[in-house]
Parts: structure tokens; sequence; C-alpha cells
């Protein structure tokens, strides 16, 4: 049954790459492979489980039983398969703790995309976005090559990189009109976006996971990592910046026709606060998390109140504007590609089946068994994440190697990096890449012929960088 998950979960990703060959929405495969693989492991579950740490302590807690530590085993192998009703007890945790588990942990994401392309949405109908782009007047692509990958680098580490990418994106609306022109700036973005986030304790989800564990501190990290993510981004963009000749296709007019027309009814002090309102409920998210400790999607649905609250007002002394022109909330909520939230969904709820049945754990057991090298294991696990989400795996080891390795050690240092940066050389192997897929509908087989080898070496050349740094470096200057 373990193989035949793997199996659906390569042809589920095959469909997902071949959406454009197919014509089918790359999120109808992500969901009916989520939904597939939920079934295999729910219908198995009672084998997967039998010896699962988590199910052993689920069992424990259910039926009152504290063995010792010396007899646990002994339990589980001779008393747990004569139980009653184990099959039943398998089916309730799966379905009552893993799979909400999960659904908490993957809505808390969407409600945070939603919330973040909903402050993009309303600053971009309201013409916010020109305080930016009117300031960005060169014409020639390398030059906005290199000044879009600098904007993305900087604000992955204050804001996270999936915010930044959506900002980012209806930035090169507004710069570009040649879709296929608009592309590649914005798969340069894209590894941007995840070069910032890697070396910042709030820029990347991992790096969070790693940071509120304790595993990596602000002093230890900063410093340790944000050379080899400079690099990492520098040197792709150098080589496209050869590449590429002559000047961009200017926007001649709005890609929105309807919001073109809302910004008209709108003064500039208006559009002025609803910007800055705007880009500082993003920059907010970061801080208010760090205070309440709680998820980022509450700070996001904090800031659309407020934003929302403060439009309505608006457009209250505005009665001229016509009800279908108006850039309220409930308007600009039908602007949001649904579709992206579901592929979401399909992708985040599939990574999940995979990590509950133990297939993620496996690979990472396997990785430490034959491997053995921090180094080469971190590099490794940094190229898969480009595959499947780079959640469970850093959840894996720092499983595997709690307690090992101290704070700020060059294992969870580099297990920083890798997993940020590693995930650009697929598009959907990092929110970035599957935000970008989902709203410029970049095409994947045409992301991996021209993205991911640029993708791999600036990674790489970043990756020998740090060990460079760890193994020389460091040691010369003590």
């Amino acid at each position: 049954m373990i193989l035949l998950m793997i199996v659906l979960f390569l042809i589920g990703y095959i469909c997902i790459a071949l959406e454009h060959t197919t014509h089918v929405n790359k999120a109808a495969p992500a969901l009916i492979m989520a939904a597939l693989l939920w079934t295999l492991y729910v219908i198995n579950a009672e084998s997967i489980l039998v010896l699962s740490p988590e199910f052993q302590q689920f069992v424990g807690k259910a039926f009152n039983v504290s063995p010792s530590m010396e007899g646990w085993n002994e339990f589980v192998t001779n008393t747990l398969p004569s139980l009653p009703d184990l099959h039943e007890r398998c089916i309730s945790y799966v379905t009552g703790t893993q799979i909400i588990e999960h659904l908490g942990d993957t809505a808390s994401t969407l409600f945070f995309l939603m919330g973040a392309m909903t402050i993009v949405e309303l600053i971009d109908v309201h013409g916010g976005f020109s305080i930016i782009t009117d300031h960005i007047t060169t014409k020639k692509k390398r030059k906005l090559l290199w000044i879009i990958a600098s904007i993305t680098f900087c604000l992955s580490a204050i804001l996270d990189n999936l915010t930044t990418t959506i900002v980012m994106v209806m930035l090169l609306r507004k710069l570009i009109s040649d879709s296929k022109e608009r592309w590649l700036f914005a798969c340069m973005v894209v590894i941007a976006a995840n070069s910032g986030g890697a070396f910042s304790p709030i820029g990347d989800v991992t790096t969070i996971m790693l940071w509120v564990r304790g595993n990596i501190t602000t002093g230890g990290v900063v410093p340790s990592l944000i050379i080899p993510s400079i690099i990492s981004v520098v040197v792709p963009a150098f080589i496209v910046s050869l590449m590429l000749k002559g000047e961009i296709s200017s926007c001649t007019e709005s890609v929105d026709g309807a919001a073109d027309k809302t910004s008209n009814y709108v003064d500039e002090r208006e559009r002025n606060i609803i910007f800055f309102l705007g880009v500082g409920a993003l920059i907010f998210v970061p801080i208010f998390k760090s205070i309440t400790h709680l998820p980022p999607f509450i700070g996001i649905l904090l800031g659309v109140g407020v934003l929302w609250t403060y439009t309505d007002i608006m457009y209250l002394r505005k009665h001229t504007v016509p009800a279908n022109l108006q850039g309220r909330i409930n308007n600009v909520l039908s602007r949001i590609d649904l579709s992206t939230i579901m592929f979401f969904l399909g992708i985040l709820m599939s990574v999940a089946a995979l990590q509950c049945s133990g297939i993620l754990h496996q690979l990472s057991m396997f990785l430490d068994e034959t491997i053995g090298n921090i180094y080469i294991i971190n590099i490794i696990i940094g190229m898969l994440s480009s595959i499947v989400d780079n959640v469970p795996l850093v959840a894996g080891a720092m499983g595997m190697y709690d307690g090992v390795y101290a704070a700020d050690s060059p294992f969870w240092l580099f297990l920083a990096y890798c997993a940020g940066v590693g995930g650009s050389m697929l598009i959907i192997g990092s929110a970035a890449g599957v935000v970008v897929m989902g709203l410029e509908k970049v095409d994947f087989f045409w992301y991996v012929r021209k993205i991911t080898w640029l993708a791999l070496i600036g990674y790489l050349v970043g990756a020998f960088y740090f060990i460079f740094q760890e193994l020389v470096l460091i040691p010369m200057f003590q």
C-alpha cells in the first residue's frame, strides 16, 4: 500500500506538470491526488499505524495505559493487535486526529494566502502600486531585473516569501505588458523570494519552525546565511542578465480595465492611505506573531478587517461612484484566483498524507543511514524540497536530530538554507512558485527548461560557500 501511495503521488505530480498539455487545471489532479492518498491511507491504517510512535502514544492514552518504557514494545507487539476494535480505533485516529491537525495547518496557510491576496488586490484596484512603479523609470531589461530581484530579496526577509511574491507579481503586471516576457521576471522573483526568506528567522515557514523550536537564533542565522543567500540570487540573476537585451514592453494600459476606472474615483491622499495601510498590515503580521504567538493568518485577517472598515467608510462619502466600480473588499474578493487556493489545498493535504503514513520519515531515515554526512544530507533535502513541501521534510529532520545538534550548529543553519533556497528548482517546490504558477499561468516545463538549471547553480554555489565558510573561514579566524 505504501508503494501504491508513492506511485499515486508521482502520477498526480506528472498530471500537474502536464497542465498546459492536457488543458486540465492543475487544481483538479491535486485534489484527486489528496483524496485518493488519504483514502488509501485510512484503508490500510491498521498495518501502517500499529508500530507508529504517535499511535502508540494515542492508544496508550485512549486505554489509560502507562507501561514502562522497557515493556512498551512488548505491549505494542503482543497486546495491541488483540485489542477489540483496533481497526475502528485506527480509523478514529486518522480521521479524528491526524487529518484534523493537518487540515488545520493547511487552512491556516490558505487563509493567510487569501488575506494577503485580498490586501494586495485592494491596493492594486485603487492604483496604490503606482507609488512604487512611478519611481521605477528604467526601460532596460537588465537594470529592471536587478531592481526587481533586489526589492524581492529584501522584502522577503521582512515579509514572508508568499506575500512578497504576490506583491511583486502585481508590480510586474504594472511594468511589463507581455505575459511571456513577464514570466522570466516573475520566475526570478521566485528565486529571490526563497533566497531572501532563507537567512531571516521570519522570512520562510521553515526558518520560523527552526527559530520557534530554538534550533536557530537571529544572531546565528543572519550572519551565517546572508552571504550564501545573496549568492544564490546573484549567480542566476547575473546569468539571466547576460541573456537580456533591449528594453521592456511597457504597459500602456491597466491589466484590468475595471481597476483602472476604480482608481479614477480615488484621490491621491486616499490612494496613499490604502497603500500604506495595506503594506503596513503585511509588515505587521510577523510583528503580531512574535508578540502574540498566534498563527500568521490571525494577523492578516486583522489587517483585512482594518482595510475593509476604512474602504467602506470611504465609499460612504462617494455617492457618485457606481456600485460596480467601487473597490470595496466584497467586490475585490471576486478577483481572487480560487483555483490557486484549491491547488494549494490539494498539494498540502497530499503531502500531509505522505507524512502521516511515515513515507517522508522513512526517506529521512534512509538518507541518514546511507549517507551520514550532514552537508550532503541537507543538500539532498534541499533538492527534495523542490518536489515535496519543505515543511514536512524539515519537521522530519527536526524530529530525527532533536537534541543531537546544539542551537546554531552548522546542521541547523545549513538545513534552513537548503530547505528555503532548494524549493526554487521547480515551480511547484515552494509557496512562491505555486503563487506565480497560479497568477501568471507559468508552464511547468517552460520553468524546467529556462529556470531550473539557473536555480540549481545558484543553490549549489551558495551551498558550497556555506561549507567553505564553516570548514575553512570560521576556523581560520577563531
